[in-house]
């Protein structure tokens, strides 16, 4: 069938993709699912840009910030040593820091800086193979301020938004659920949808869990 030969390029068409498809098929109505289906992914991708063009303007201004503090650090701060050094006093604790850490950049500390964010990079895909991990790193996001409230806006819109698709396909909602949950893009989300599904089939509301 059409949705199982899409299964074999899950790169193109992920789960959601082929199981609506495959819906369509059970259903009669492959021709409406795969309007819909154009329609919702229109949809996720200017959610997306949405939120990409939300995150670059702080990401310039963090950048941009420490591009200055480089700056400073690396031409002006080492003039004023030689200036503190004819006084020939011992200087106050947070001005030897200073000198210390202009004197650091200088050495070998700017390559610490540009390779740390590849370090915490690769670091956070090697946790994120785990559960566990993904749980702990996802949560994290979730409490850090004003990004955490896009990333939790985010994956709510993408739930609401594939569940509703899902339902109005008449996918039976447990189904549905199942499907949307790998779609969520955070553990926590995912954590919770299983145990909406599990209540709901327990014989609980949909609203109540």
């Amino acid at each position: 069938t059409l949705s199982e030969a899409m299964a074999h390029y899950p790169k193109t068409f992920n789960n959601l993709y082929t199981n609506m498809v495959s819906a369509g098929e059970a259903g009669g109505v492959l021709d409406l699912i795969l309007n819909r289906l154009a329609d919702f992914m229109e949809k996720s991708q200017a959610l997306k840009r949405k939120v990409i063009g939300a995150m670059i303007y702080p990401i310039c201004v963090l950048v941009l910030a420490l591009g200055i503090v480089m700056g400073i650090m690396t031409f002006i701060v080492p003039k004023f040593e030689a200036v503190f050094a004819d006084f020939g006093s011992d200087l106050p604790a947070v001005t030897q820091t200073l000198l210390d850490i202009s004197k650091w950049i200088m050495g070998y500390g700017w390559l610490w800086i540009l390779c740390s964010p590849i370090a915490v990079i690769s670091l956070i895909t090697l946790i994120r193979f785990s559960k566990t991990g993904r749980l702990i790193l996802d949560r994290g996001n979730l409490k850090i301020p004003v990004v955490g409230q896009i990333i939790s806006k985010t994956s709510i819109a993408r739930f609401t938004r594939t569940l509703g698709t899902l339902i109005s396909a008449g996918v039976p909602i447990l189904e549905a659920i199942n499907i949307t949950r790998e779609t969520a893009g955070n553990e926590v989300y995912r954590n919770a949808l299983t145990e909406v599904h599990d209540n709901i089939r327990k014989g609980e509301t949909f609203a109540e869990p």
